[in-house]
């Protein structure tokens, strides 16, 4: 009844989208006073042949562009919301000019293989984690099976493999975080967001050393005042942009508040828990010439994560065979998460040829992880009389042991970065180039250990050496506890990468054709106090070809790939004891991708079919383990490993005038430690569908819905401590083959625009105060399926068990939203 009386959607606002550029003759002498007009509309040309102007966003515009003695240029253009193009026309007294084409500012990344995401969508797109990555996992190929955590994993790769940037500045992400309740906020601010840029695979050499995936975002210019602010039981943010009179200086600030009680207090555990994720975000530029623009981003958050566990009940088991696990905690965790990040980016416009930049930022990260947490666990038998009215309550308990976890991590770390990037474009070549230098300064104290107790007997580590032969001989050895990690590392690393790339885009006959061949190069050398200094050097040639033939139907075909090296970072270079390994190589992968764009119209209506299929060869892997979302690695290259599959999405017009789409992934991803043989990877996501639908009431067309849904196969369940992945049970299966249950998650938000640029109100009415104003509610987890991310494994000494029991995520919750714009 829900879907069927809600069915709403989403109607951008009009805003406004910028073309600007340089009018030249023949001889490239810019040219005074030629006139860049659509309809009534319009701007002169300055002495430099200069324009800039501004037209409405999301529609398609005719511009015209003369001069007297010159041929007329006349053409349509369709841009995005804030987006910025740059044509820069020659007029020709001699010969027909353009008669009419079509642009847009998609067209170049259709041929890089690099899907395009709607700002606005974003912003109001359901989530428990609302943002640029709760969009991605609706993409095929991205995967993530924690609604509270931004991170994901793509095409069989962890978290650590995605490469993240800002307005072309690299961004990072705290080392110590180890659960999804712990994150807080994305770095990526949506409210600042002017366009967003995703690769799966195959990206070109100018993005850095990573195996799996490039999210490219670039921040908004204002090209006028304008105060929004958006409020819920989860938080609130509030992002003010303005610009001077004389346009040289434009800037935007965002406050975020982030409060996850909401989706913690329903969960199995019962909590005290004050949760305080904040950030102050800015983007500042200033054109300094017409030439030279300088742009400051800056980032402070502070996120501090207080959490006391009281109880917890989990049950499982079978029905006919129900079983309880239940918990009583003691003690508390303090963990603190302080980044603070800055950088200055230079734009130099030599000519309207040459492209020079100059980028240098520096992050810090300050980090602690502090909590001593006894668990005391037993295990009941559950009611499962359907007509009993303690259905589902435990009637025994048996005590089967304790848990006492305690650590005390602290990590600071400082990373600086200086980087050179060119661009020179010559008719149809395009010349990339740039180097960097990064340092990083890590200085590391971990210290954690585990001691569990199991029906009065103290539990080992299961070391082989290790013989209990009591009551015959006394025991002699120690009380150890079962995991412990003591290390204390200051680490040093220096990186010099830099890439050369060259592109060009041609006709075969009557076919279109673009190329991309490049070559990356990284140099790293690690250090420190008691490390032995190692360096090492990788090279990652990769090439892209792109064709769109000549036919009725509109189709392009890509295939890209090439050699990809992941220099290690420090997490990558710790092993399980804390110890860092400098000797550890770069994780390399052959990646091919195979695609197809096919645009259609359907319903009289555009759409657009994505086909990609890909097969990635990994050597010198870096074997890890997951829990939740910290990655412990192995520190060794002792394994190869594979992933293959195909991604699908189908997006366009399901509903007049809304973009909608349906994605199916498939991945099969495996890896072979020490030739013992293949098994499945932590992420070996074998299924993956994903929708994103946007409808509307028609006779109430302001009343809008927003359904965002997953389905995800299982993934492996992750191992005990000191378990070995390749050890089976009775019936032939290693710990990689027990996987958790299928996810499923849909999210639906319904909202109301009380206020927007088309709806006007008497003067002197309240509401004229506001540009937008929109009220609505979400659902998260609407058909409140039990999703787990991983198990807890309780060992029974009394009866030689061990029982894997899953840690269940967020159930349904509700949410307020309210959305202002001044």
């Amino acid at each position: 009844m829900l879907f069927c009386i809600v069915l709403i959607s989403f109607s951008s606002t009009a805003q406004n989208a910028t073309v600007k550029g340089v009018v030249l003759d023949v001889s490239n002498r810019p040219i005074f006073g030629a006139n860049v007009s659509y309809k009534t509309n319009g701007t002169l040309t300055d002495k430099n042949g200069v324009y800039i102007l501004s037209i409405p966003a999301n529609k398609d515009i005719r511009i015209k562009i003369s001069y007297i003695g010159f041929k007329d240029i006349v053409f349509t253009i369709n841009l995005k919301d804030n987006q910025e193009y740059e044509l820069n026309p020659i007029l020709k007294t001699n010969i027909e000019q353009i008669s009419e084409v079509i642009i847009t500012g998609r067209e170049r990344k259709v041929v890089e293989g690099i899907t395009t995401l709607d700002p606005e969508t974003i912003r109001i797109t359901p989530s428990a984690n609302a943002g640029v990555e709760g969009l991605l996992k609706t993409l095929p190929g991205v995967s993530s099976n924690n609604e509270l955590s931004t991170q994901y994993s793509v095409r069989g790769g962890n978290f650590d493999e995605n490469l993240v940037y800002v307005n072309e500045i690299e961004v990072y992400r705290p080392f110590l975080i180890r659960s999804g309740q712990q994150e807080g906020l994305s770095f990526v601010n949506t409210d600042l967001v002017r366009n967003v840029d995703f690769s799966a695979g195959g990206f070109q050499a100018k993005y850095g050393d990573k195996l799996s995936s490039v999210l490219d975002i670039t921040y908004r210019r204002p090209t006028r005042f304008g105060i929004t602010t958006d409020l819920s039981f989860l938080g609130g943010s509030i992002s003010a942009g303005t610009i001077s009179k004389d346009k040289k200086f434009a800037g935007i600030v965002g406050v975020r508040y982030r409060d996850n009680s909401l989706l913690v207090d329903a969960r199995q555990t019962e909590t005290n828990f004050r949760p305080r994720f904040t950030d102050v975000q800015t983007y500042l530029s200033y054109n300094i010439s017409k030439k030279f623009e300088l742009g400051f981003l800056g980032n402070i958050a502070i996120n501090k994560y207080d959490y006391e566990p009281l109880t917890r009940q989990t049950n499982f088991g079978t029905i006919a065979n129900p079983i309880a696990l239940s918990i009583f905690y003691q003690g508390q965790e303090e963990d603190q998460y302080e980044t603070y990040f800055g950088a200055l980016k230079g734009t130099y416009q030599a000519n309207e040829n040459l492209t020079l930049k100059l980028i240098a930022s520096a992050y810090q990260t300050q980090e602690q992880e502090h909590f001593d947490i006894l668990a005391e666990y037993f295990l009941g038998t559950v009611n499962n009389d359907i007509g009993s009215q303690d259905l589902g309550e435990v009637e025994f308990n048996e005590g089967i042991g304790s848990q006492l976890t305690h650590a005390r991590n602290d990590l600071d770390a400082l990373i600086f970065n200086l980087e050179h990037k060119g661009t020179y474009i010559a008719d149809d070549h395009q010349f990339d180039w740039g180097i960097k230098y990064t340092s990083e300064d890590i200085r590391d104290r971990i210290q954690e250990f585990e001691i569990i107790d199991s029906a009065g007997f103290s539990i080992r580590p299961p070391i082989d050496d290790f013989i209990n032969d009591q009551p015959y001989n006394p025991f002699a050895s120690p009380i150890v506890p079962f995991t412990s990690v003591r290390a204390t590392n200051m680490a040093t690393i220096d990186r010099i990468s830099g890439y050369a790339q060259y592109s060009l885009r041609t006709n075969i006959k009557e076919h279109e054709l673009w190329t991309n061949i490049g070559v990356r190069s990284h140099f790293w050398d690690v250090s420190g106090d008691g490390i032995t200094s190692n360096s090492q050097t990788v090279f990652s040639p990769r090439a892209q070809v792109a064709i769109k033939p000549n036919w009725k139907k509109d189709m392009i075909f890509r295939l890209s790939g090439g050699f990809y090296h992941q220099p290690p970072f420090y997490r990558e270079l710790r092993d399980s004891l804390g110890v860092v390994i400098p000797e550890v190589k770069a994780q390399q992968s052959i990646h091919v991708v195979l695609g197809n764009d096919y645009s259609f119209q359907m319903w009289k209506r555009p759409f657009k079919l994505t086909t990609e299929a890909y097969y990635k060869k990994l050597t010198d892997v870096n074997p890890y383990t997951i829990e939740n979302v910290r990655i412990r690695y192995r520190a060794r290259n002792n394994a190869e490993a594979y992933a293959a599959g195909f991604d699908l999405r189908l997006n366009g017009e399901f509903v007049p005038g809304t973009e909608s789409w349906i994605s199916l992934g498939y991945l099969k991803t495996e890896e072979n430690i020490d030739n013992r043989g293949y098994i499945s990877r932590p992420t070996d996501q074998r299924l993956k569908v994903g929708m994103l639908f946007q409808d509307y009431v028609p006779t109430i067309p302001n009343l809008k819905m927003y359904l965002n849904l997953v389905y995800q196969t299982g993934v492996p369940g992750g191992t005990p401590s000191f378990a070995d992945p390749y050890q089976e049970n009775s019936r032939g299966e290693n710990f990689r083959d027990r996987r958790l249950r299928d996810y499923r998650r849909a999210d639906l938000g319904v909202s109301y625009i009380i206020v927007d640029q088309n709806k006007k109100f008497k003067e002197g009415s309240f509401f004229n105060k506001f540009k937008e104003l929109n009220l609505g509610f979400e659902i998260f987890n609407v058909f409140d399926n039990r999703n787990s991310i991983t198990n807890t494994f309780v060992r029974d000494a009394a009866t030689r068990r061990q029982f894997s029991i899953p840690n269940f995520l967020t159930p349904r919750v509700f949410n307020v939203r309210l959305g202002m714009k001044f």
